[in-house]
């Protein structure tokens, strides 16, 4: 039996008891090093088997195979696992015979960071992560334009890393140059999610293109409604009070 695990922010706090349930009941972990590391002090008794970044076709085809071989094996995922995790991979790899997959939601980034900021996502939103290694930057430059132009609340996943320091900076300029984002909208970030080390900020877009981001942190770009209440970022969605 092969499952894919989303294990939320990563503490068994944020885990869905499905999710616990799930691999404590498998009989072997995989993941990426980072996530497989999260949960590994839960279940320090399985097996572990984890690649860095970048591997996760070769991690995804060991647990095929291994539960080919009637192991039960799951896959961790931080957050969720079909949102930019690695259930639409493991589809892709066994085609028509993926029959036998279970998927494990979790908490995605969008949702537990929301949380800590307050309220940004009461009304539509949109995800983007900046990461152009799957996806042209061109092609990312277009969904932020669009989601701008809808006045969406945008949620921008994998901000920044060591071999693209400035994606942030280049998405707030492109939201800029769309006309349909001014420099003082509110906008929040928050980093290690439900981790030790948690922070968040609110602050404008203009201050947001100088926002040291990391791999770790999830950002927020309200909507031209979006405001802040009691120090914290709130999107009404439109109830009379």
């Amino acid at each position: 039996m092969l499952t894919i695990v989303g294990i939320g922010p990563g503490k068994k706090e944020g885990m869905t008891i499905e999710a616990y349930q799930a691999l404590e009941s498998c009989d072997c972990i995989v993941g990426y090093t980072v996530y497989a590391d999260l949960v590994r002090d839960l279940f320090p008794a399985k097996e572990y088997y984890t690649t860095p970044m970048t591997q996760e076709k070769e991690r995804c085809r060991w647990a095929v195979g291994q539960a080919a071989q009637g192991r039960s094996v799951a896959i961790v995922c931080s957050g969720d696992s079909g949102v930019y995790g690695m259930a639409g991979l493991v589809y892709e790899l066994l085609g028509n015979s993926g029959d036998e997959i279970r998927i494990v939601p979790g908490v995605t980034a969008a949702l537990s960071g929301a949380a800590v900021l307050g309220a940004p996502l009461t009304h539509d939103f949109a995800v983007v992560s900046l990461s152009d290694r799957l996806t042209p930057w061109e092609q990312i430059e277009r969904r932020l334009c669009a989601a701008a132009m809808g006045d969406f609340v945008i949620c921008l996943y994998n901000p920044a890393s060591r071999e693209r320091p400035e994606h942030l900076r280049r998405a707030c300029d492109v939201l800029l140059r769309s006309g349909y984002v001014e420099k003082d909208r509110l906008c929040g970030v928050v980093r290690n999610i439900g981790r030790d080390g948690q922070e968040s900020r609110l602050m404008t877009l203009e201050e947001l293109r100088e926002y040291p981001a990391d791999m770790f942190t999830t950002v927020y770009v309200g909507s031209s409604r979006t405001k802040k209440i009691g120090g914290r970022m709130v999107t009404p969605r439109g109830y009379r009070i």
